[in-house]
């Protein structure tokens, strides 16, 4: 029996799902660029390029005059690329939103308004109980850039800087075994009828294998050691030949150590780098080699790495010389500059494209992850078991 005619279709017939319309509105963002005053850091979170494309969707940028010249970058380019500039240094840390390379000391902290945002590094190990403490009387919604997620998990800022860091470990080493700087004397290169460098990488990531190119390019052994057989598959893929590489075993990891004249330390962990080398394994190491920990920002993978400064880079433990620098790309500025840049930009057009910061939390578990206190509240594990102080989880603070 022919059926009816009917105004619908079956498939409009059907039961739908019911949608809710959520408008979001464009906020305008007020950013402060602050100079940063810690020895030897001469990075700016933004480029002029970068103040450009901001102020170009119609937010405001001021930056303290001098900012950006440790990275080559004069007043005028951020004049002409849109930025407000000033000499006075508590105006700019009265903006809302702050962005900074390092962490504001607990000075910095006594200028800044409470309910004020800063996006900056964290460096944990550095840190101590008091700044925590200081940012959560101000209720101060912080930020570190460094545990940021992307949509695939990884750590964008650290992607960013870890190629930069990758390369400068090798070429700090090189600058540490010269005898000038009471070194062992040894030089990287593949001169004929001397045994090359022999160098152990631990960690196949963006470091390791930017760390393992720069190595090779200059004619020495390397050793990889990770866990993960894909980034093992993947550095030599990346590579383009064939090196040692070994999942991490201490008999391996052990026998590579007491032999190698370099050792890089270049592993992450979730929040904390894990500590792959103990004190035990270094003290078998030859007298004058060098480790370099660039996983130091995070923890050190080294037991018997300490924080160190450019003004004196290193110390020495068993006749092993650690160098513990935690801002290694700060020795570029310009490129470094570059890269932070690049990785902010997107993010502060994006939070005021969601109309703020609250509303990019609730949508973006990536910066999510970058958040370590909302509102004074401590809202990060690893930073709360780091310092001992009680957290709540920020699912619970932000729906």
């Amino acid at each position: 029996m022919k059926q009816p005619a009917t105004p619908f279709s079956t498939q409009q017939l059907l039961p739908q799902e019911e949608t809710l319309e959520v408008l979001k509105q464009k906020g305008e963002l007020f950013i402060g660029l602050p100079k940063e005053n810690q020895y030897q850091e001469k990075r700016i979170c933004l480029t002029p390029d970068a103040v450009n494309a901001i102020t170009a969707n119609g937010h405001r940028v001021l930056i303290e005059s001098g900012a950006g010249e440790g990275a080559n970058f004069t007043d005028l380019n951020y004049t002409n690329a849109g930025g407000e500039i000033t000499k006075d240094t508590k105006k700019v840390f009265s903006c809302p939103l702050l962005l900074k390379v390092e962490p504001p000391s607990l000075a910095e902290i006594e200028m800044i308004n409470p309910q004020t945002t800063i996006i900056s590094a964290l460096q944990i190990k550095t840190q101590h109980k008091e700044y925590i403490e200081a940012l959560a009387r101000k209720r101060i919604t912080a930020i570190a850039f460094e545990y940021i997620r992307d949509d695939d998990g990884k750590y964008p800022a650290v992607r960013s800087l870890s190629e930069i860091a990758g390369i400068s470990s090798v070429l700090i080493a090189a600058e540490l075994m010269a005898v000038s700087n009471a070194g062992n004397g040894l030089m990287f290169g593949n001169i004929s009828g001397v045994p090359p460098v022999e160098v152990v990488i631990i960690g196949a990531g963006t470091v390791g294998e930017f760390a393992a190119r720069s190595a090779l390019g200059l004619g020495a052994n390397i050793k990889v050691f990770d866990n993960s057989i894909t980034k093992l598959r993947n550095i030599q893929t990346n590579l383009g030949r064939t090196v040692y590489t070994s999942t991490i075993q201490p008999k391996n990891l052990v026998k590579a150590l007491k032999r190698c004249d370099v050792a890089i330390g270049a592993t992450r962990g979730k929040d904390r780098a894990p500590v792959v080398v103990d004190s035990t394994m270094v003290e078998q190491m030859k007298k004058g080699a060098v480790i370099i920990d660039v996983s130091i920002d995070t923890g050190g993978c080294f037991e018997t790495s300490e924080i160190t400064y450019h003004n004196k880079p290193t110390i020495t433990k068993f006749g092993v010389v650690h160098y513990g620098v935690p801002n290694i790309p700060s020795r570029y500025p310009k490129t470094a500059s570059v890269s932070i840049s690049n990785i902010f930009t997107p993010y502060l057009l994006k939070i005021g494209e969601d109309g703020g910061l609250e509303n990019s939390l609730r949508f973006d578990k990536g910066l999510r992850n970058g958040l370590y206190l909302y509102h004074g509240i401590l809202t990060n594990k690893s930073v709360g078991d780091w310092f001992d102080m009680p957290y709540s989880d920020i699912n619970f603070l932000i729906f």
